[in-house]
């Protein structure tokens, strides 16, 4: 490894004439500082250098950038673009071809199909049709499928939709198979769920939505009275409390079911990008997963849910382990005391971020807005506080699955966090208050040449970042130091665009790499000043991760800053 010192030495390029400085690995660029601060350098091109080897001429073909994200910076500029990602639980209310396609325009970056609803050919159709939408509509939406997992939950309350529970009314939780439907009787979907369970206890639907008291045990059925009245919702979770404190069934089951196993075949065959595990109370699921998509070659992210008490004991071997987070506040919340969940929610995203592991914050963010056209202002500061975490990405579930204003969500989704990234970024509240990230990463090179990018980024003010990478790890790592400047991550990779959707400011574009870094540099500038994208006199810190095929793997990296011409 390169020592610790700088290795600093002036140069001159003879093609621009450009001034700049070279560098020794993992040594920060602040010389630039010096020579750079007006921007435009009487029409010169300032480059700072970190590179090891020689590059070969390649060929390249256009730009495949997300037609909402093009608009976006056509309108407002580098600086205007959406930072925060929204992941979209698709449902009966947004199936169509029609109204996914309204998602998408309103800035969905992930679908999530929940594989606890509809059938595999239901849940093939809604893939198909957002794969037919980014190819025919130039949109770029990934894919997540959520498991099941260990979690009691209903099969049948006896309507078609929802079905209120009212206060007193006398209700049969069974586990028996019914030929049909029974009016006040709840199927179940853990043939042992009522082991165990004693005169008085309590049955818990949804983390609170209604509450029904044990008031009898009938064989397989437990016969209870509603004590607080609420809604039924199709598939909802059931949870078992016996003098304020949880009975814990989960640990009888396991992490990943026969079903699960069965949904997680048939996402892969359907090229899903996301794989989310329900109920993660520890890495070995995780581990054992990768490990099964790398026999198989299947290139999907697996991302474990935080959901459990146990999990939260388990938390950074279950990051480490995954290859991204949801912080499932829903079902974490019935678990953990109410008043801890802010705080706890903060830790998980602290902690990805310095594993360098994108983070989902789920569940309620605008959970009024089921109903309601318009949400609460409490619901509007819980969105925009997550934002001021910097959590990567917000998700609707209820709202855009079974709501009546699934597009008014995603629309208050997208406004609230933009509004939030404006204003952390006029008081610089990012660099501020985030933790500082210190050294966490085993390819300490690339996390120090990115931990100084983005330092650069933000002192040097540019305009944006640009990455050529074809596994994504840069633009990672340069998203995990939320600069200012959006990052636009040029790859010829389709899984790594996908993936890269759920990265915190970070705009994946499907591109045709070559080994010349000039070449790539040049394409992409062209195009996109042809594109009206960039214009003269806009500084661009470029940053690349490809390997000319004459260069050993690990030694190879470049970080230069140029002014558009």
């Amino acid at each position: 490894m390169a020592a610790d010192l700088p290795l600093i030495s002036p140069w001159l390029d003879s093609k621009t004439s450009a001034f700049g400085f070279g560098f020794g690995f993992g040594v920060p660029v602040w010389p630039m500082k010096l020579a750079f601060n007006e921007k435009k350098l009487n029409g010169l091109v300032a480059r700072a250098v970190l590179q090891v080897g020689s590059v070969v001429n390649g060929e390249h073909k256009g730009l495949g950038f997300d037609r909402v994200k093009e608009t976006e910076l056509m309108e407002n500029g580098f600086l205007g673009m959406r930072k925060t990602k929204m992941v979209c639980t698709v449902g009966p209310s947004s199936c169509s071809y029609e109204e996914l396609e309204k998602l998408a325009l309103g800035g969905m970056n992930v679908a999530r199909l929940n594989m606890c609803h509809n059938t595999k050919d239901w849940h093939q159709d809604v893939i198909r049709k957002i794969k037919k939408l980014n190819q025919e509509k130039g949109f770029c939406v990934s894919v997540m499928i959520d498991t099941e997992g260990r979690q009691i939950h209903v099969v049948d309350h006896g309507a078609s939709s929802s079905v209120k529970a009212e206060d007193g009314s006398i209700w049969f939780f069974t586990t028996e198979k019914l030929e049909g439907s029974r009016s006040f009787t709840v199927q179940t979907s853990y043939e042992g769920f009522n082991e165990g369970i004693t005169e008085g206890d309590e049955l818990v639907v949804d983390g609170g939505m209604a509450t029904f008291q044990v008031i009898e045990r009938i064989g397989n059925d437990l016969r209870c009275s509603c004590t607080d009245p609420g809604l039924l919702l199709p598939r909802a979770k059931l949870s078992l409390w016996r003098n304020g404190k949880l009975v814990d069934k989960h640990h009888e089951l396991p992490t990943l079911s026969a079903k699960d196993w069965s949904d997680i075949e048939f996402g892969t065959s359907e090229g899903v990008d996301f794989i989310a595990v329900s109920f993660v109370n520890d890495a070995a699921a995780i581990k054992h997963l990768k490990d099964h998509l790398l026999a198989k070659n299947k290139f999907v992210k697996v991302l474990a849910k935080i959901e459990s008490l146990e999990s939260l004991k388990n938390l950074e071997e279950i990051v480490e382990a995954s290859d991204g987070i949801m912080v499932a506040r829903g079902d974490l919340g019935v678990e953990i005391p109410l008043e801890q969940v802010p705080t706890v929610q903060e830790e998980i995203i602290d902690l990805c971020r310095r594993l360098n592991k994108p983070v989902i914050v789920a569940s309620q963010l605008l959970e009024s807005m089921i109903e309601y056209p318009t949400p609460t202002r409490a619901e509007v500061a819980d969105v925009s506080e997550a934002v001021r975490q910097c959590a990567d990405a917000l998700m609707l579930s209820g709202e855009s699955a079974m709501g009546s204003y699934g597009l008014k969500a995603i629309s208050v989704l997208r406004m609230a966090s933009t509004r939030m990234e404006l204003w952390s970024r006029e008081v610089n509240q990012v660099q501020k208050f985030l933790p500082p990230l210190g050294v966490s990463l085993p390819d300490r090179i690339a996390e120090q040449i990115c931990n100084c990018a983005g330092q650069m980024a933000n002192k040097l003010e540019v305009d944006a970042i640009f990455v050529y990478t074809k596994h994504g790890e840069m633009a990672s790592l340069l998203s995990r130091n939320r600069p200012n400047p959006p990052i636009f991550a040029f790859t010829n990779e389709n899984s790594t665009r996908m993936a890269l959707n759920l990265q915190r400011g970070v705009v994946p574009i499907a591109f045709d790499l070559s080994d010349d870094m000039d070449a790539n540099i040049s394409r992409t500038t062209d195009l996109m000043k042809a594109k009206g994208m960039v214009n003269a006199g806009d500084a661009i810190l470029v940053v690349s991760d490809v390997i000319p095929a004459c260069v050993t793997p690990a030694a190879y990296q470049s970080l230069k800053v140029i002014v558009i011409e």
